[in-house]
């Protein structure tokens, strides 16, 4: 049996990703030289939800630069699983060249599916500076030296909890659980 608890209702989650566009500003002002892209899939959610709300809220907001990146053929455990991985579509159209790029997931745990995303970056040129924002950072279990610019929440939870996002377009509502596959004592 698996405990599951909310620790983050939809409500919060919106403010959460208000806050989340909101620092973006305080650091890009108006975007000119600024791409966002996201982490296929789950980090592609978050991406849309920042892309969507920065565009309608900045009236001086430059177009923005915005891709979708998959990362399954750039994973130190692509050959390892049992079943094979179903690859999504890049949707990059332009270089990141001299580009401030702002990396884009939904959790962060061990930071292998970042060193992946910046490993696959490189073959859309060479970025000015990446800064990553994800909407969960799990901080402990950490196997490679990556840290977020930007967090929606900060999750303490070791190996035996799981954080799972949930997002309105594939569960039907925003919320953050976090949960345990051990049962209840």
């Amino acid at each position: 049996m698996s405990a599951e608890k909310v620790i983050l209702n939809h409500e919060r989650f919106a403010l959460t990703i208000e806050r989340l566009c909101q620092q973006l500003v305080e650091t890009y002002d108006d975007f000119s030289n600024t791409c966002l892209i996201g982490v296929q899939p789950r980090g592609t959610y978050l991406s849309e939800r920042i892309r969507t709300r920065l565009q309608s809220s900045i009236p001086d907001i430059a177009p923005l630069a915005y891709g979708k990146l998959d990362i399954t053929f750039y994973r130190d455990d692509f050959r390892r699983r049992e079943k094979p991985l179903t690859p999504s579509v890049t949707e990059i159209n332009f270089l990141v060249e001299n580009k401030n790029v702002v990396l884009v997931d939904d959790v962060l745990y061990t930071g292998r599916t970042i060193q992946a995303a910046l490993t696959a970056l490189n073959h859309f040129g060479r970025p000015r500076s990446v800064e990553l924002l994800v909407l969960v950072d799990r901080r402990f279990n950490r196997h490679l030296p990556i840290q977020a610019d930007f967090i929606g929440l900060t999750v303490d939870a070791l190996d035996e909890a799981y954080v799972r996002v949930q997002w309105q377009e594939t569960s039907g509502e925003d919320q953050i659980l976090l949960y345990s596959s051990k049962e209840d004592v």
